[in-house]
């Protein structure tokens, strides 16, 4: 199953893919929690009754037109990890972590697979990293890697997008990961069942044309699982929280010279099984001044 989020008269709605359409969720099912993460949180019941709603529903709207928003749209947590591809460890010329690097970004970066990524008026140095991420499906502590498969909902497609020079002012990476619009998620989260093995999958990144990045989540360091593991130890997983499992070579920042993003820009991040998202840089514009 493919559960999106799609924007209608400027309201959020659940949808489940088909095909080339979409189905509403609070017109076929009503009863049924209307955000990603609620659904979750309602547990394996509800998920079914989403999909058999959706493969009897009548109605279909078409998927070309609608605008889809990221499909949680407010994380309860969003977590990312560092140097976690061989082939970018080896192009950043640094060592393999002993342990994985964990980071926020905090849950306001999110935006939809076609909004705009600002440039930010206090940098040049945009830089984009295609990722795979995946959405935890059950609250849960402790969870033995043999078992963190059963705790993912979903996988999909995220743009770790990142202002250098804030990323390494400083030992946290926090504030440079975490600029609004700095996290495009989507286009769907695809459940396990139509995703296959999450270690086996094509990722390729695009700026304006020219590919980029071009690996395989065979390269993971520490595979989804071990993520699970890992963080589920520290604290509590709760359905809704994306953790995305780090970029593969050829980011902008190692390029000699350097090739950051800029204005006019277009990033398309496309991984296989999972779909594609494709966002265009523009200038971080003066509406952002909130007092």
């Amino acid at each position: 199953m493919r559960l999106c989020t799609f924007r209608e008269a400027a309201n959020a709605k659940l949808g489940v893919v088909v095909d080339d359409a979409v189905v509403d969720l609070a017109e076929a099912v009503p009863e049924l929690p209307r955000d990603l993460a609620a659904l979750l949180a309602a547990g394996p019941a509800a998920l079914s009754r989403a999909a058999a709603a959706a493969s009897n529903a009548r109605r279909r709207l078409p998927l070309e037109g609608l605008t889809l928003g990221p499909p949680v749209l407010r994380p309860p947590k969003f977590l990312a990890i560092g140097l976690n591809y061989a082939d970018h460890i080896a192009e950043a010329g640094m060592q393999k972590p002993e342990v994985p690097l964990f980071f926020n970004k905090q849950s306001t970066c999110v935006v939809g697979p076609s909004d705009p990524i600002h440039l930010p008026r206090v940098s040049p140095m945009l830089d984009y990293e295609g990722e795979m991420a995946f959405v935890i499906g059950r609250r849960c502590r402790h969870v033995p890697r043999a078992r963190a498969h059963e705790v993912i909902a979903g996988y999909l497609v995220a743009d770790d997008v990142t202002v250098r020079d804030w990323q390494f002012r400083v030992p946290t990476w926090t504030l440079g990961k975490s600029f609004d619009t700095h996290g495009p998620l989507g286009p769907w989260i695809t459940t396990p069942d139509e995703a296959g093995d999450p270690h086996a999958l094509e990722i390729r990144t695009w700026v304006n044309g020219e590919l980029r990045q071009h690996s395989n989540t065979r390269q993971l360091v520490f595979d989804c699982f071990a993520q699970v593991e890992h963080l589920s130890t520290a604290f509590t997983l709760e359905p809704g929280d994306v953790i995305s499992t780090g970029t593969p070579a050829g980011v902008g920042g190692l390029a000699n010279p350097p090739r950051f993003l800029a204005a006019g820009d277009v990033v398309r991040i496309e991984i296989e099984r999972l779909g594609a998202i494709e966002n265009r840089v523009v200038a971080e514009p003066a509406d952002t001044v909130r007092i």
